[in-house]
């Protein structure tokens, strides 16, 4: 699918040879340009669809209260992590007077593309996002942001746009999940993990290495699995514990990974965590509903998102300088239940 084509100020600019500045004037009708200048700039910018932010202009230039509607993108309503930032991202938006407009990208790049165009030409004030797994472009966020509507990142950041962003301390939280499960005994520590194109699969695995580094536990490539679904456990997990030399213990990107783990490591005759221990990562409702309860790293979604809509309203509300970048993390803590000795 074709990338919707949405046309800035600055595109406008060198396409007619003219400044961003020249192309403002006209699009606002000043008379500081010439009329055969600004009626050329103006048909251009019609016939090319050009959308205006309203919104944007309002907040830098009068002192009328704009339509307060944040855009909230969610790769996934049905993950416990995300369901738990949006219900953070509600609470502190009606907090601040803000009303919150909510879509799933399903993990689409051309989805996620499509949302942003609405929430522009809807007039978001601004956008709250985590990226979807097949995201590797990001003109879309460049040109939210080239037409003033700002953006907040989290969970998944945007690594090529410096941009404000709220996440959980992923290095952090899986290297002290590692070093625990050493800690408990275990000699060869399997990572299933996600997509290292992603900032959070880097951060995590990082987490890993060093983890066993420190511990001087030589590092195993056959240990490492992309894998980070349940569904995808349950067909990997057999031939990571049919192994000669097979893991003590399996570190999971999330929990959904981790008990696909643990279901199908019980299906296959291991005692846990007398045989295997097992730790995911999120602490969602399943990590006390399968048996034994899953020990697993808490990301405290619902801080997340209070601390995502606290840095977008302050950007709305110009209380940093308009090239301030905020860039908050919130930490983790274990939380040891059965699945570990």
């Amino acid at each position: 699918m074709k990338e919707p084509n949405v046309l800035t100020m600055k595109d406008i600019a060198k396409m007619l040879k003219v400044s961003v500045a020249t192309v403002s004037r006209a699009l606002k009708d000043s008379p500081n340009i010439s009329r055969e200048q600004r009626e050329k700039i103006q048909k251009f910018a019609r016939e090319h669809n050009y959308y205006p932010n309203v919104i944007a202009e309002q907040l830098r230039h009068t002192r009328s209260a704009p339509t307060k509607v944040i855009g909230v993108i969610v790769p996934e309503f049905v993950h416990y992590y995300f369901s738990s930032i949006l219900s953070g991202i509600e609470r502190e938006a009606y907090k601040q007077g803000y009303r919150i407009l909510v879509a799933q990208s399903n993990e689409q790049y051309t989805r996620e593309v499509e949302i942003c165009e609405s929430f522009f030409q809807n007039k978001v004030c601004g956008i709250i996002v985590s990226q979807a797994k097949d995201t590797k472009k990001y003109d879309h966020f460049l040109r939210m942001l080239d037409n003033g509507v700002p953006l907040v990142f989290y969970d998944r950041i945007c690594a090529g746009i410096n941009c404000n962003r709220v996440v959980v301390d992923d290095y952090m939280g899986t290297f002290n999940a590692v070093s625990y499960l050493i800690e408990r005994g275990s000699k060869r520590v399997a990572y299933f993990g996600t997509d290292l194109d992603l900032e959070i699969g880097k951060n995590r695995f990082n987490g890993y290495k060093d983890a066993l580094q420190k511990n001087s536990i030589p590092f195993d490539e056959s240990l490492v699995k992309l894998c980070d679904t349940g569904q995808q456990a349950e067909l990997v997990t057999p031939g990571v514990l049919a192994m000669r030399n097979r893991p003590d213990a399996i570190f999971a990107v999330n929990d959904d990974t981790a008990i696909g783990v643990l279901q199908t490591t019980k299906r296959m005759g291991f005692k846990v965590p007398d045989d295997v221990m097992i730790c995911g990562f999120t602490n969602g409702f399943r990590a006390t509903s399968c048996d034994p309860m899953l020990t697993t790293v808490e990301q405290r979604g619902v801080e997340v998102g209070k601390q995502a809509v606290e840095v977008l309203v302050d950007r709305l509300q110009g209380k940093h300088p308009i090239n301030h970048v905020e860039k908050r993390i919130v930490k983790t803590r274990l939380v040891i239940r059965g699945t570990t000795r």
